[in-house]
Order: structure tokens, then sequence, then C-alpha cells
């Protein structure tokens, strides 16, 4: 007797098998074809498809010809993008009135997109706390399938072939719950660690708002010496003006020299070079302050002049006297106390994972037709359910524990790591702190010497203006020299140029103070404008 041969498959399905492996051969090389949309060759051009607004669009690089001069005609250059041509308005500001840095500083915490940026890094880390503490919830899910199988076979016999076919179809819903009830901490220690990275996070928000309010300071200070140069320019223009005339007068007198009326108008050429070179540091530095506003370059804020005050010798303190209360206060400390934190609770996180663990699960079902499956598989984050039977109504409830036996050591790496990071961790926090202190002493000593230069630049400028005011006096009035009149009113520009360096440089240097110790940004007591470096 001849054994009865196997069932074989339908020649359709076996079609489409053979059918479905030659399309996948086909598309073999499509990962490597796709080469064709990185530039031809790396000495020529790329030249992108464009839509029809001139915007960029993926595809082969259009076609250039070999020849040296048909890549070099080509360029470099990108053509033009219609979406990228919009630029942002100038920031909507009051043209008649003159903004102080208090209203500056106002207007960059609000327009800086720094601050946004910070804004939202910590409320993503507070959002991921939340995520964090959805773990001690249960996970709830409903899941409906339909379903359709169809099979045919055929079967020789020594009484005959026998075909089979058969068809099910049904549909199953479930809805299923999971719940960890108990874990010996890890969820405790992952929502601490999410916890300090949050507050690390507004650690670091208070932070960007310290740097922009020292920058949008320093600019402030800087323009305001830009400015400062560029008004003494002018009086050394004028003077030399004076000096030129003079000249002039004496020579139609017949007490001057040709030679005394060249070297006047060489003074006044030098200073109106001068006044030019002056001015255009003074358009650079307005940019600069507009710049650290955030806001538009095109926009043309006035600016307040700084007003005029004594430097208190007050500034200036003892560097053991705001050391320990400035480590207290800075945002990087803070924020590297609470990583350090952070990583100590995800130590606690991996330890915990070698600790068994409580759960429930359960699940009801709902079947129709003539459906039978053992389990709905898992999509994505969901969990499979199991224990599905073909009856039309079922469902389980089970409560357990699992127990963690082996997993390569997956977990004690995973336990290495956390305490290497929090080591690390520690290390840059005592770094950070040994930076802090190093930061302030400097800033205290850079105080030091500017409030030091300022003083010694005011008296310089006091005694270069009485020589300027006797030299001058006595030239015109034919007794001195032009020599001392134009050394006299060069020394004096030079004079008026240091105190006003030294002035903004004292001011900068007690924001840069302000920041390394952490008080740039307080609110004064009466709650009134944003700190002004005083």
């Amino acid at each position: 007797m001849r054994a009865p041969e196997p069932t074989t498959p339908h020649s359709l399905p076996l079609a489409a098998v053979l059918a479905l492996a030659v399309a996948v051969s086909g598309l073999a090389g499509c990962a490597t074809s796709s080469l064709d949309l990185a530039p031809p060759a790396a000495d020529r051009p790329w030249q992108p498809q464009t839509d029809s607004a001139g915007n960029l669009v993926p595809g082969p690089s259009l076609h250039i010809a070999d020849t040296d001069g048909d890549a070099k005609r080509a360029g470099y250059t990108l053509p033009r993008s219609a979406t990228l041509s919009h630029i942002e308005p100038a920031a909507a500001l009051d043209a008649n009135h003159a903004y102080t840095l208090p209203e500056l500083i106002d207007i960059a915490e609000s327009a800086n997109p720094l601050t946004r940026v910070a804004w939202n890094d910590a409320r993503n880390a507070a959002l991921a706390a939340g995520i964090a503490k959805t773990a001690y919830l249960p996970q709830l899910t409903a899941t409906a399938m339909g379903g359709y199988q169809a099979s045919s076979g055929s079967t020789t016999t020594l009484l005959g072939n026998t075909s089979t076919s058969s068809e099910i179809h049904g549909t199953v819903s479930v809805l299923s719950l999971q719940w960890l009830l108990f874990d010996f901490g890890g969820r405790r220690a992952r929502v601490d660690a999410a916890n300090q990275i949050s507050l690390a996070a507004n650690i670091a928000f208070t932070a960007v708002h310290q740097q922009v309010i020292h920058d949008v300071s320093v600019a402030y200070y800087t323009y305001a010496a830009a400015a400062a140069r560029a008004h003494t320019t002018q009086q050394a223009l004028d003077n030399a003006d004076g000096i030129l005339a003079a000249a002039r007068a004496r020579l139609k007198q017949g007490v001057g020299t040709v030679v005394e009326l060249a070297q006047a108008t060489q003074n006044r050429a030098q200073a109106n070079l001068a006044k030019v070179q002056a001015d255009g540091m003074a358009s650079d530095s307005y940019l600069n302050l507009v710049s650290a506003l955030g806001i538009s370059p095109l926009s043309k804020p006035t600016i307040a002049a700084l007003p005029p005050r004594t430097l208190s010798p007050a500034l200036h303190q003892p560097v053991e006297q705001i050391v320990a209360d400035a480590i207290a206060r800075r945002p990087d400390v803070q924020s590297a106390y609470a990583l350090e934190q952070a990583n100590q609770a995800k130590i606690r996180a991996a330890e915990a994972a070698f600790m068994p663990k409580v759960f429930l699960s359960a699940s009801a079902a709902y079947g129709t037709g003539t459906t039978a499956i053992t389990a709905i598989p898992p999509v994505g984050d969901q969990a499979a359910t199991v224990n599905l039977n073909g009856s039309r109504r079922s469902g389980s409830i089970f409560l357990g524990v699992t127990i963690p036996l082996y997993d390569g050591g997956l977990r004690s790496a995973v336990l290495m790591q956390a305490r290497n990071d929090a080591d690390s961790a520690a290390a840059k926090s005592t770094h950070t702190r040994d930076e802090a202190v190093r930061q302030i002493v400097s800033a205290q000593n850079t105080l030091a010497t500017s409030l030091a230069a300022n003083g010694a630049a005011k008296a310089l400028l006091d005694a270069t203006q009485t020589t300027y005011d006797a030299a001058f006096a006595a030239y015109r009035h034919g007794v001195g020299s032009i020599a001392d009149a134009l050394l006299a009113q060069n020394q004096l520009l030079a004079a008026q140029n240091a105190y006003a360096d030294s002035y903004s440089a004292a001011l900068a240097a007690a924001a840069t103070l302000a920041l390394a110790t952490g008080e740039i940004g307080a609110a004064p007591p009466d709650g009134s404008a944003a700190w002004q470096g005083d």
C-alpha cells in the first residue's frame, strides 16, 4: 500500500508567495539607489530640485555636464527659497520714548528666544515628572479585532483524492487591566529622579534670565561708553576747529606761520577721522545691544543716556564676605546638586530591579463567529492579552509575583552605570563649586581694578582739562606754541575716552560680580524695575 501524499497548499497561494519573493529581491537595491539624492561628485556643485515657488524639495541632483566650464558656471549657490524670504518685523516700540536699562531688561525677558526655550525645557521636565508618577496607576486597555481565515488543500489516498476547504470569521473584544502594586521602591526612586531633574530645569530657567539680564546690562554699558566716545570725539573736533581758526587768524595777523597752519589742518583731519571711527563703534555697540534684547536687528529703539553717578568704593567688599552666601545662591551650584540627587535616586531605582514585583492582571473578552484565539498580540506600548478561549464571553483575574532570576547581567550593568553617573555627578558638583569661587574672586578683582581705574581716570581728566584750557588760551593770545596746544588737545581726548571706558567697565564689572554671586535679577524692595547694575 502506498502511503498517502502530504497535503499541499493550493497553487494560488504558492504563486503569491513566489511573486512576493521576487518583489522583495527587486527592492533590495533601493537603499543604495538613493545615493542619487547626494551631490554627484566632491568637485561638482549640487543642483537641487525646486518647486514652482523656488523652494528646495527632496530629489536627485539635477544633471551637470562633466566639463569644468559647465560646473564652474553652475556655482555653489542655492536658489532663493520663497518660504524663507520672510524676516521678522521690527519690534513695536515707542519711537518717542527713550528706553532705560530696566525697560530694556523687561523687553529682553519677554522677547528673547532663550527665555522661551528655557521655559519650554522646564515645562517638559515637569511633564516628565508627571509621566513618572503614572507608574503608580493601573493600565486599562480596550481592544477590538475582526478576522477572516480561509484554507484549502487536497490529499491523495488509495481510495482517491479528497479536497478540504474551511472559512473562519468573527470578532473579539477585550478589556484588559494591568496594575503594578508593589516594586520595593523602584517607582518612588524614578519619580524622585524626575522631580530632581525638573528642579534642575527650573534652576536653569532662572539662570537663563540672569544671563539675559547680565548680557543686556553689559551691552547697555558698552553702548554708553561708545556713545560717550562719540561725544568726546565731537568735542575734540570742535577743539580742532578752534585751534585751526586760531592758526588762520595768527597767520593773517602776521604772527603765525604756514607750518602752524598745516599742523592745525592735519590735527583737524585726525580729529575728524577719530569722530568717524567713534561713530562706527557706537553703531556697532547699538546693534549688539539690540541683539542682546532678542528682538529684530531692524528695530530702532531710542536708548536713554546712562545717568551719571559717583561710583562708591562700597561696591568693593572683601571676597570672604560674599563667597559663602554666593555659593548657596548660584544657579549652577544648585543645579549640579539637584542632578547629583537625581543620580542617587537612579541608583535606588536600579537596585529595586533586583527585587520581586507584585502585580494584578485582569481581562474580559467577548467573541462572535467561529474565532478562537489564545492571545491578542501587543500593539505599541500595550501589553499582550492572554487566556482567551473560544466561548462568547470570558474573564480572568490574577494576583501574582514576578521574581527576576537571570538576565545575563543586565541589571548589574545598569546598577554599575547608575553608580558611575552618581560619582561623576558628585565630582561635577565639587568642580562647579570650585569654579564658582574662582569666578567670584575674579569678578571681585575685576571690579576693584575698575573702580581704581575710574578714580585715576577722573583725576587725569581734571588735570588734562586744565592743561588744555591753559595751552589753548596761551596759543590764541600769541604766548604759547601750537605744539603745546595740539598735544594738550590729544591728551584731553585720550583722558575723556579713558574716563568713559573706565566708568562703563566699572558698571559692567559690577554686573558680572552680581551674576557670579547669583544676585543679578533680584527684585528691588519696592518691587519697581529690574536690577540696573547699581
